[in-house]
């Protein structure tokens, strides 16, 4: 994708010429006959501001339709809404915690039933399908493994087996990937993150190709409610202008500070696929992770990601509190792991504020 698409596309369409998309803040518009509408007749169903937004969005995707939610887990709950009681979903095996909470939910609630498997194991996922599988749910780069997955052989699976490929895309964004293209039939995004980019937005955003689908999620995000504001819609619209400088950056960042903690004492492992600005580490047993936190200056202890400044984060107590003890110890999810979204700061900054907590989180040792 060109760079300049991403600005162009989020540039606004209004009759006026104005650069900044409007705020159209009404909650209803009058009708000018009975019968007839201007095409906006109540913000829930449709907003100018959240409408420009999803366009540009569906459009960066190479899709029909995209839908704004009001957090990136309602996008989740948004697509949950296609699915019954019996029916089963394979997905991911490490996963975002709140993903977890949620599918534990509508299992628990709804009788709909969540397989987690090892998208990185093709035999393992072919074998786990069965006749009331109706779709597999991806991350794209998983949550806090920092695996990548090569999902172009599940969209030829999936097509055989009549099912439904879901992809969660926030890590990657349709700066580095367009799932839509490639295969995949629903993508989702928690646009809190790279999306808005500046930690002051919370938002989700499922976009589809096929418009029977379309169809069917517009009258469940209709019926449902969990709609993007106005003034949100406008602060994610403004992001899309600045997503390829701010992911091209992070990325950067991410590559040499990467390199640079392999060589590390007080680092044991570097979680890192080598793109986007998302990392993880795990600390030596003799560093302790409160220590860490806590003498921080330039990077902050935060419990987000994708914004311009560098969140770390700790998944055991944070993300993925919720997740059982001996779900985390299955996905190494511990008391030494932690989770980095790497920002737009100068390089040297950064590297310098991880190498002092380091330092001045090691244990003394008594002779």
């Amino acid at each position: 994708m060109k760079n300049t698409e991403l600005s162009q596309i989020a540039l606004t369409q209004d009759a006026t010429g104005a650069i900044a998309n409007p705020i159209y803040l009404s909650t209803a518009y009058q009708h000018p006959h009975l019968g007839t509408s201007t095409g906006f007749d109540y913000t829930r169903t449709k907003n100018p501001t959240r409408s420009a937004f999803e366009e540009s969005f569906a459009k960066l995707e190479r899709g029909t339709a995209s839908f704004a939610t009001a957090s990136g887990m309602a996008a989740i709950q948004l697509i949950c809404n296609l699915f019954k009681a019996g029916d089963e979903i394979l997905v991911s095996f490490d996963l975002y915690g709140g993903t977890f909470r949620l599918f534990d939910f509508y299992e628990q609630q709804y009788g709909v039933h969540f397989k987690y498997v090892d998208f990185l194991n093709y035999e393992t996922v072919k074998e786990s399908i069965t006749e009331n599988t109706k779709a597999l749910f991806i991350e794209t780069i998983s949550n806090p493994q920092m695996q990548e997955v090569d999902v172009d052989p599940y969209y030829i699976l999936s097509k055989k087996h009549h099912l439904l490929t879901i992809i969660d895309n926030t890590f990657l964004t349709p700066y580095l990937s367009t799932p839509l293209e490639d295969g995949a039939d629903i993508v989702l995004h928690s646009a809190t993150k790279y999306i808005g980019g500046h930690n002051d937005v919370l938002a989700g955003v499922v976009t589809v190709k096929d418009a029977n689908l379309a169809e069917k999620l517009g009258e469940f995000h209709n019926m449902i409610g969990a709609t993007l504001s106005p003034f949100d819609s406008y602060l994610l619209q403004r992001g899309l202008k600045t997503l390829h400088l701010r992911m091209d950056r992070s990325e950067y960042n991410a590559q040499l500070l990467a390199k640079r903690c392999y060589n590390l004492k007080g680092i044991d492992q570097v979680l890192y696929c080598g793109r986007t600005g998302m990392m993880s580490l795990r600390l030596n047993k003799n560093y302790k992770a409160d220590k860490f936190l806590e003498n921080l200056k330039v990077c902050i202890f935060a419990e987000s990601l994708g914004g311009t400044e560098t969140f770390i984060t700790f998944p055991y107590t944070q993300t993925h509190v919720d997740m059982p003890d001996e779900e985390k110890e299955k996905r190494g999810i511990d008391e030494h792991l932690l989770r980095l979204s790497i920002g737009v700061e100068d390089y040297e900054d950064i590297e310098q504020d991880i190498i002092q907590a380091l330092e001045k989180s090691k244990e003394s040792v008594i002779i």
